[in-house]
């Protein structure tokens, strides 16, 4: 009796009938990685940035991973349909843009850079050639930044910063947000040193429908230029750029431990200009009081023309340092001791006659006293004392 042998086909059938775990089944073929998907993949990794670090990736930093994420989104907010094609993924609104101001004025009360307006930019920023990013001048900083003409005047306060950086005394460390920005604090922003010189009021400038408090500074930087950009301004750029803060590391800032028991928590340094119509006063060109006051100083000077200790006359605030946690004995003894040979030497007849010597007037120009009282906020003062003749600080501490 005979066998047929099965056929060829007969065994392949049975042999896929019998593959239960799909060992002959023909894999997927991978789908093609599109365009599309290269940038979202891109994009993605921007948002990933975002996440992680709760800021945008920086172009100009020197680390390169961030550098080439902030070069692609800078590429992806100058190509309108690139952006449109990942949309969809902006969970932070990278690629909104602030509304465009509707007049002249509106441009210029806001923090947008003219010469960003008028820039291409196109080829500098082209989404291909990210690799190989190109570095540019800031146009912010172009735009913004002007000639400091009085420079010499904070040139020791940045070299004061280098030496106590090397010393010890100071540290760099990181940025800490917009409150950090006050009167005398020292920056680095783009590996350049900056100082806060003034904060200006607070105005109320309108974005889109709404009106935000903002504050005008003057920032001094060590290369001789300076800026008024808005506090919120500068704090963009630090945050941006990685930027750092000068820190005291021991005795390079007061501490309460150094103010004892009785350091106020609250207080007003004040300048005040006389008003007096005695020839002998009158005539004395920069005459200023510097004092401290626990609470308003316009309450403080309501009755100055029946006071000795304002010259029995009239006397017009013309500076105001808000401070806290510091001692008012202390502030006014740094004060007193650096215009110390300026001081005003005069005698005064209170409202009974008896014979009055003032304390805390000096003949000292108002800009010199500007950049005192920050100094003797931070403890700075220490290290400096005054040039009548030169009508300026001068450095003293150890070289």
């Amino acid at each position: 009796m005979s066998t047929e042998k099965p056929s060829f086909d007969d065994l392949l059938d049975q042999l896929i009938a019998d593959d239960t775990d799909g060992l002959l089944d023909t894999p997927e073929k991978p789908k093609p990685i599109t365009a599309t998907d290269r940038l979202e993949r891109a994009f993605l990794e921007i948002v990933d940035f975002r996440r992680e670090h709760d800021r945008l990736p920086s172009p100009e930093t020197l680390e390169i991973s961030e550098r080439k994420l902030g070069a692609r989104l800078v590429g992806f907010l100058n190509d309108e349909a690139k952006a449109d094609l990942v949309r969809h993924l902006d969970e932070f609104d990278l690629l909104t843009l602030p509304e465009a101001p509707t007049s002249v004025d509106e441009l210029f009360e806001s923090d947008i850079d003219v010469l960003d307006l008028l820039e291409d930019g196109n080829d500098i920023y082209d989404f291909t050639g990210m690799e190989e990013l190109q570095h540019e001048p800031d146009e912010f900083d172009v735009a913004q930044r002007k000639k400091a003409e009085d420079f010499e005047k904070f040139k020791p306060f940045f070299e004061l910063k280098h030496q106590q950086l090397e010393t010890g005394e100071l540290k760099l460390g990181k940025f800490s947000g917009v409150s950090t920005i006050k009167q005398g604090r020292f920056f680095v922003l783009g590996g350049v040193m900056l100082y806060v010189a003034e904060v200006g009021e607070t105005e109320y400038v309108k974005n889109g429908d709404r009106k935000v408090p903002k504050e005008r500074l003057r920032v001094i930087f060590e290369n001789g230029t300076e800026s008024s950009m808005y506090r919120q301004s500068l704090a963009g750029r630090l945050g941006e750029k990685a930027g750092l803060a000068l820190q005291g590391t021991s005795h390079s800032e007061f501490t309460t431990e150094e103010l004892g028991d009785n350091f106020m928590p609250d207080g007003y340094i004040y300048v005040l200009k006389s008003l007096s119509t005695n020839p002998d006063i009158a005539q004395l060109r920069d005459l200023y009081k510097i004092g401290f006051s626990h609470g308003s100083v316009q309450k403080r000077i309501a009755h100055a023309e029946t006071q000795p200790t304002y010259l029995m006359a009239p006397v017009e605030v013309v500076a105001e340092y808000a401070v806290k946690d510091i001692r008012a004995s202390k502030l006014e003894h740094l004060l007193h001791r650096v215009f110390s040979d300026v001081r005003l030497d005069i005698v005064m007849n209170d409202g009974d006659g008896q014979p009055f010597k003032p304390s805390e007037w000096f003949i000292v120009p108002l800009d010199v006293i500007d950049q005192a009282i920050p100094m003797v906020i931070n403890g700075d003062i220490v290290d400096f004392e005054y040039v009548p003749e030169l009508q300026k600080l001068r450095y003293i501490g150890e070289s």
